[in-house]
């Protein structure tokens, strides 16, 4: 899957946890310093908020009409 904002995306809508989790810290992973990945859920992730600030990323959280949350992560 590709977005506008970043070519590196974790549909996670319709997995079970600790699948996104999992999924987005595999991703982050990958990046490079500067580079960015995007996170799509059904719910707001505060536990992994927590987790992004204490490694030093920082993201951006956008609720869409569908319910979609689109989380923008910065490595």
């Amino acid at each position: 899957m590709s977005h506008p904002k970043t070519p590196h995306v974790v549909d996670a809508r319709y997995m079970e946890p600790p699948g996104p989790f999992e999924a987005t810290m595999e991703m982050l992973d990958t990046l490079k310093d500067g580079e960015k990945m995007l996170l799509l859920l059904f719910r707001e992730p505060h536990p992994l908020y927590r987790v992004l600030r204490q490694n030093g990323h920082s993201y951006e959280t956008e609720l869409l009409p569908d319910g979609t949350f689109e989380i923008l992560i910065t490595r």
